[in-house]
């Protein structure tokens, strides 16, 4: 008995010693997994999180961006409802994103589906496809700015050459916004292509191996296996495109950012906020814009995720 005693005294020493071991470990990893992420939350703090509250702070302010910022109250947002500008910038930018989302998701589901047979040398065309997604949007604009050239550049040449209309690319206010939706659609299908390409490959063949058998078409099989499992990755790329195309800056200052008279027609919001906040140097202004951007883009953001239980299926 006395020794039964001393083991199961001993056995209940080692389990607290044990437990205590094991906290001290749990301890140790938990402090290196916040010393780990601790970069990550500062920069999210200090770049992100503070400036959003100083730019929603300033938004009820009058301020020039040297001396003190005067608090107006809503006068910012009244003003808005009455500014020809920003109202003519909010409707370009629904229309280049209700032209460039859909053409860059469908654009983007026809690459994935061919980069995802089995031909020689797919690698190569899988890197073409994705280089105009790493390459600057400057370069981009500045490459695309000579290729619209209406008397020297290599789009009129060729359509020139075939007997066809030669339009003024970015100096025709009636196609100027769709010349930089077909930009955009060109430089962001790789990226769209490339999430795509991995859902794809995320997708059993039993599938199509099952709907064969039952004598299903390529056709059939796309729109009823393809489609539906790729739904996930789909809903992904296009609420990321909708949100990149509310934000569109860089190819509006590239392409006709000089030329004052073709902005009323590629105006977008964000280029409006940098031009009424450093241009004109009205920081209150400028931050009440970018105030009711930020809820245009949370309301469509929700309103896609709230939509997307009726037509995305997760296997």
């Amino acid at each position: 008995m006395i020794e039964l005693n001393t083991q199961a005294s001993h056995s209940k020493q080692s389990g607290i010693r044990g437990r205590r071991s094991l906290s001290k470990l749990q301890l140790h990893e938990a402090l290196w997994a916040y010393v780990f992420i601790a970069p990550v939350v500062l920069g999210l703090g200090i770049f992100y999180m503070a400036p959003s509250v100083a730019s929603l702070y300033l938004s009820f302010t009058q301020w020039d961006g040297l001396s003190s910022p005067t608090f107006t109250g809503l006068d910012n947002f009244i003003e808005l409802s009455r500014d020809t500008a920003f109202l003519q910038s909010l409707g370009n930018t629904l229309l280049y994103t209700i032209g460039t989302v859909p053409l860059t998701c469908a654009f983007a589901v026809v690459v994935a589906v061919l980069l995802n047979t089995s031909i020689k040398g797919m690698t190569v065309y899988r890197t073409l496809y994705f280089i105009p997604v790493i390459t600057m949007p400057i370069a981009v604009g500045m490459v695309w700015r000579w290729l619209y050239n209406s008397e020297f550049g290599l789009i009129n040449y060729v359509l020139g050459a075939l007997h066809l209309p030669q339009p003024n690319w970015l100096f025709d206010e009636n196609i100027a916004l769709l010349s930089i939706i077909l930009i955009s659609v060109w430089s962001g299908v790789g990226y769209s292509a490339v999430i795509l390409l991995a859902g794809l490959q995320g997708i059993s063949p039993v599938y199509y191996e099952a709907a064969s058998l039952d004598g299903a078409g390529r056709l059939y099989q796309f729109f009823r296996i393809t489609i539906p499992l790729l739904g996930p990755s789909l809903f992904f790329v296009t609420v990321m495109s909708f949100i990149n195309s509310f934000q569109v800056f860089d190819l509006i200052y590239v392409m006709v950012g000089k030329n004052d008279a073709m902005l009323d027609a590629t105006r977008t919001i964000v280029y409006n906020i940098w031009e009424t906040g450093f241009r004109f140097f009205n920081m209150g202004y400028a931050s009440a814009q970018a105030f009711v951007l930020f809820v245009i883009i949370l309301f469509f953001t929700v309103l896609q995720f709230y939509f997307q239980k009726k037509w995305v299926h997760y296997q």
